[in-house]
């Protein structure tokens, strides 16, 4: 998930009553959920960001060691700069299970979308995909949003806190969580099924990811060997289908060629920057284009086709020399 969502998610732990816990107790939960992302330091290097992200700092030796360290900083700061309020004193215990938790619900939650996380890292470099909730979820921000506000409100009302809307917030966003969950599962069952139908065949792989806003349509992506296939699933029941009234409903409406038997696709496979991609492609496909030095061959993923982004490029020349990379 996004970094909004996941300080949301902090801060609404930290309101719905475990912020007065101990000292420093919000400010823990909050970069407890985001420090797994230490790793978008990445960005600085020349290294391709997708083959590292996701990985070291969101496996689980990290997992593992990430809260300890993050208590002994809390710890550090609670000793360093004095209290200023009559709050409860910084206490090692709970600091440690809010780092725990905030850490946590960071590898949770990202576990839930079609990016990928490599949850047992470094022992594993399997991707794990929950494909259920979409990287940038509107209704996960409304919802604990709204949570945080109305509490915010009725302290500037002069009301006394309440730990009500923060907690109600996060029951909602874990219902909404478990629903999108588990008709993933059936929208997957549902598009394999009609997949095995219309093809009589299994495919390579499958994916029925989320989509941005809509949490009623899903997006297809079959390996079907050579090519993919991509289309569409709806659980909608409202949305007229011409000949198949019934909801849910599959459709299967673009082909894909994969492009990767060309030899000059072979050539680009050894170039450092583009084995990194592979790395953490899921549906990797290839376009090539002539360029003035030879040939140019990017790679991009069917799960974020067309999101320049989610590519890389080399140029491959006539000889075996490969020349230039972007």
């Amino acid at each position: 998930m996004d970094n909004l969502c996941h300080t949301l998610a902090g801060a609404a732990f930290a309101q719905a009553g475990l912020g007065r816990r101990t000292r420093l107790a919000g400010a823990t939960l909050v970069i407890g959920a985001n420090l797994p992302d230490v790793d978008v330091l990445v960005f600085a290097t020349s290294a391709p960001a997708v083959a590292f992200r996701r990985g070291w700092t969101h496996g689980i030796a990290a997992q593992a060691l990430l809260p300890v360290a993050l208590t002994a900083l809390m710890l550090l700061v609670a000793r360093t700069i004095p209290a200023d309020d009559d709050g409860p004193p910084a206490r090692a215990g709970w600091l440690l299970a809010l780092s725990y938790l905030g850490v946590l619900s960071h590898v949770g939650l990202d576990l839930l979308n079609n990016y990928g996380i490599r949850l047992l890292a470094p022992f594993d470099w399997r991707w794990f995909y929950g494909d259920a909730v979409f990287i940038l979820d509107p209704w996960l921000w409304l919802t604990l949003g709204a949570g945080l506000w109305l509490s915010a409100r009725r302290a500037a009302d002069g009301l006394p806190p309440s730990t009500t809307p923060a907690r109600l917030a996060l029951v909602a966003a874990a219902l909404y969580i478990a629903a999108m969950s588990v008709s993933a599962q059936w929208a997957r069952s549902a598009v394999l099924d009609a997949w095995r139908d219309a093809r009589r065949t299994e495919p390579l792989s499958l994916m029925v990811g989320p989509r941005p806003v809509t949490p009623f349509h899903r997006t297809v992506v079959v390996d079907a060997g050579d090519h993919y296939e991509t289309g569409t699933f709806t659980w909608a029941p409202w949305r007229p289908v011409p000949g198949r009234p019934t909801a849910p409903y599959v459709s299967f409406d673009a082909v894909v060629p994969k492009n990767d038997r060309d030899p000059r696709v072979a050539r680009a496979r050894e170039v450092p920057h583009i084995r990194g991609f592979l790395a953490w492609s899921r549906f990797p496909f290839w376009d090539l284009e002539e360029a003035p030095a030879g040939t140019r061959v990017r790679v991009g993923d069917m799960r974020f086709r067309g999101r320049g982004a989610f590519t890389q490029d080399v140029v491959v020349p006539e000889a075996a020399d490969i020349i230039s990379a972007f």
